[in-house]
């Protein structure tokens, strides 16, 4: 199976395309700097050099093309202000959204973030505030269009300690800590599971094994 990630040097997609790759995949991360690719090349993916905040679709297309599923995991990242909000998590999600569609992928799973449809609540930073937005809107564009299965994925807080392999994934999930390292299992169990397209799943760490977890969640619909 080929999956291309867009955000292909981001922590979760490295360990994602290391999971492809160890089981025989073909991983392929989207990264804007060609210098990224050393470390995309050590994960097992082919990197593809594609800046998603200037690309046109096009271009886009043209790497998805023979791809299986396409996964969007980048963000603007700490640092940015709220413009790159806009260009990178919901603009560039929609991107590559019109790029899928285009290359006739109709596998589409979104990396968003827990309770962004919630409006942030008075005193958020403003930044942070515009990532929220950003993430909501990237979601409701993705839930409309009926020529893709996607499936959104809406961790909690993200941390780097080491997976647990144990999860709470459901639409109501409470907010809490969630391992990278989870977070990327659940998203190759999303990606082998097709009855998960049309859900949006909250993640957080708990009690459940990563592949019952996404079990349970595909037969409860």
């Amino acid at each position: 199976m080929r999956t291309v990630i867009a955000g292909g040097h981001g922590k979760i997609a490295q360990r994602l395309e290391r999971l492809l790759a160890a089981r025989g995949d073909r991983p392929a991360g989207l990264i804007r700097k060609p210098e990224q690719a050393t470390a995309l090349l050590a994960a097992g993916a082919e990197p593809l050099v594609c800046d998603l905040e200037s690309a046109p679709v096009a271009e886009l297309t043209k790497h998805l093309e023979g791809a299986d599923a396409v996964v969007f995991a980048a963000g603007a990242g700490p640092g940015s202000g709220a413009a790159r909000k806009e260009t990178v998590d919901r603009a560039a999600a929609a991107l590559l959204a019109d790029a899928a569609e285009a290359a006739g992928v109709r596998r589409y799973v979104m990396v968003s973030a827990i309770n962004v449809d919630e409006e942030p609540p008075p005193g958020t930073d403003p930044v942070f505030a515009a990532y929220l937005r950003a993430k909501a809107a990237a979601d409701a564009d993705l839930r409309a269009r009926t020529a893709l299965e996607w499936t959104i994925l809406r961790p909690g807080m993200l941390t780097d300690a080491p997976g647990t392999g144990l999860v709470d994934l459901s639409p109501d999930a409470p907010r809490g800590e969630i391992t990278r390292d989870d977070v990327a299992a659940v998203l190759l169990a999303l990606l082998d599971t097709p009855a998960t397209a049309g859900l949006t799943l909250n993640l957080v760490n708990g009690s459940t094994a990563v592949d019952a977890a996404v079990t349970r969640a595909a037969t409860a619909g």
